[in-house]
């Protein structure tokens, strides 16, 4: 059928419009925007951190520029090496707990049973729960006088097994590593779950007809096709670890006397409660580096190991 004047009209103009979106002239033209935001709020923010970071600033008057020196004194500072080995604790414990969580969560999720969508639900949902919210359950939950774990705990006559979950210079660690885990397992199995359903089914089709079990077809096929995604998980675990704060706020306050402080809360009480502006910047930048560091460090080396 013959188009008319004007259909042809309008056919030909949205395809000159078709044309120009799929330009590169087009694509940055959209995504200004999104890239002032991004710079105003995240890229410039970090150049006035590491700025001040060589400061003595202490929030009111003049910046002194005093080298490297807040950096140096990182080295000597107790509470600041205590944050640090807290931080790196909690990072061990969150990596094995999550990504074994996440990807058995995952397995689970991709079956179809009745109540899987329930399954998901819960599973999901404290993701999307403030985590200054989850930090008061929790910090009921684990409180070691009156917290529902050691209140069972007694009851049923595990007395020894009554910990000081949090509060303390020991557990605080491995309970803030669990708080995070159950927080953030559905956003992390969700998107393991996303790996597994881009699985080719004709891999595992060919796995049955050679007679491959449920081990073989896991440690064989779903593990080895899933590694970016196992790179993706550990990397957004890494830069998470990094940014938790209100957990630690909410259920220990950093206490007692700074023991049980993370690298972020201890930035926050050296900026806002001690007034080191200056040093404060100078450990937002190192938790900066260090996740950044910790990032690409797993990222080379598991490429490489792929391509040996």
């Amino acid at each position: 059928m013959k188009l008319s004047n004007t259909a042809l009209f309008y056919r030909m103009e949205r395809e000159k419009a078709m044309y120009w979106l799929s330009t590169k002239k087009a694509k940055i033209i959209m995504l200004l925007p999104t890239l002032m935001i991004y710079a105003v709020f995240i890229i410039v923010p970090v150049f006035i951190a590491c700025y001040y970071s060589f400061t003595d600033y202490s929030g009111l008057g003049k910046a002194s520029f005093v080298g490297i020196k807040n950096y140096v004194a990182m080295f000597h500072d107790k509470l600041f090496l205590i944050a640090l080995k807290n931080t790196f604790l909690v990072l061990l414990f969150s990596v094995i707990f999550l990504i074994v969580g996440s990807f058995m969560a995952a397995l689970l999720m991709n079956k179809n049973f009745h109540g899987n969508a329930f399954f998901k639900m819960v599973i999901f949902a404290p993701y999307v729960i403030a985590p200054i919210i989850i930090g008061i359950i929790w910090g009921y939950i684990l409180n070691p006088n009156y917290g529902l774990v050691n209140s069972v705990l007694r009851k049923i006559g595990l007395d020894m097994l009554a910990i000081e979950w949090i509060g303390g210079t020991k557990w605080s660690p491995l309970s803030l590593a669990i708080v995070f885990t159950w927080q953030v397992l559905g956003f992390h199995g969700t998107i393991f779950l996303s790996g597994i359903k881009a699985i080719p089914g004709d891999i595992y089709e060919a796995c049955d007809i050679d007679g491959a079990n449920l081990l073989q077809r896991l440690f064989y096929v779903t593990i080895p096709m899933l590694k970016e995604t196992f790179i993706i998980n550990i990397v957004l675990v890494v830069t998470g670890v990094f940014k938790i704060y209100e957990l630690v706020y909410q259920m220990t306050g950093g206490g007692p006397t700074h023991q049980s402080e993370l690298l972020t809360s201890y930035m926050y009480f050296t900026v806002f409660t001690s007034r080191r502006y200056g040093y404060g910047m100078a450990i937002a930048v190192a938790i900066l580096l260090l996740s950044i560091l910790g990032s690409f460090s797993y990222i080379k080396i598991t490429t490489r190991k792929q391509r040996s």
